[in-house]
């Protein structure tokens, strides 16, 4: 019984770990799949829905990082986090949902549990976003830094 419960456990962390880590690429896989969708009812073949879903998902996924990283705008950062937030959070709420109906939980726990998950799986794939670019600023930072560094810099 013991053994039973503590595997349970593990497992469930597991899971847990498997929807943070993966909570970033709730967008492009969104993309990628209404994209090999299309292709494929167009009658273009498996193999190209498949190619072309990959390509528009790896493509969403690289240009949110390049414009995240390269804009200095704050409000173009937060759409663009939001952007892959959104689609993290209800990713998220639906797998919490999930695991707490499959533990019993009451219809209000497993609302509020799913909620919470929605919420904290969102932020996870908001702070991932977020990482791949320092603070707005900061390239201007580092360039005045190099020119301080450089030793011809009192020469002018």
């Amino acid at each position: 019984m013991f053994v039973s419960a503590f595997l349970s456990v593990i497992g469930l962390g597991f899971l847990v770990w498997v929807l943070f880590a993966l909570a970033v690429y709730a967008l492009p896989a969104f993309v990628g799949v209404s994209v090999g969708m299309h292709v494929h009812d167009t009658e273009a073949g498996v193999i190209a829905a498949l190619v072309a879903g990959m390509f528009a998902a790896v493509f969403t996924y690289l240009i949110g990082q390049i414009i995240f990283a390269k804009v200095q705008s704050i409000p173009i950062r937060l759409a663009i986090g939001a952007l892959f937030a959104a689609p993290a959070g209800v990713a998220g709420f639906s797998a919490i949902k999930g695991l707490s109906q499959i533990g019993g939980a009451s219809e209000g726990w497993t609302l509020a549990f799913a909620i919470i998950g929605g919420i904290v799986t969102a932020g996870t794939a908001w702070v991932r976003i977020a990482s791949l670019a320092g603070p707005p600023g900061e390239d201007e930072v580092r360039h005045a830094d190099a020119i301080q560094a450089s030793p011809f810099a009192n020469d002018r």
